[in-house]
């Protein structure tokens, strides 16, 4: 029988595996908004999982929120990446020294 045990440990590890993709790739902005796509799943996942075993459907609410935060903020990151694409020509993090005002 799978526990609350294994959902948070799953969680634990997205989560682990988001700041290692933020600290480890500083250069390239796509890996830098997967990997915090990545750490709002993982907390998706503790909420899902508090939510089923305490009886409450106010974790699974606050996912819906999440999911639609997380939507628009892939949209308008990627709106950014392509325009930040077509001025500078690069996406890398560090060659973007010419926004600094």
């Amino acid at each position: 029988m799978i526990t609350i045990t294994h959902f948070l440990v799953l969680g634990a590890i997205l989560f682990s595996l988001a700041v290692t993709g933020i600290f480890m790739n500083r250069k390239n902005l796509i890996v830098l908004l997967m990997s915090i796509e990545l750490m709002l799943l993982a907390v998706n996942i503790n909420f899902v999982a508090f939510s089923y075993y305490l009886n409450d459907l106010t974790g699974q609410v606050f996912v819906f929120f999440i999911l639609t935060v997380a939507a628009a903020e892939a949209a308008i990151g990627l709106a950014i990446l392509v325009v930040v694409f077509r001025n500078c020509g690069t996406i890398n993090v560090q060659d973007l020294d010419e926004m600094k005002g």
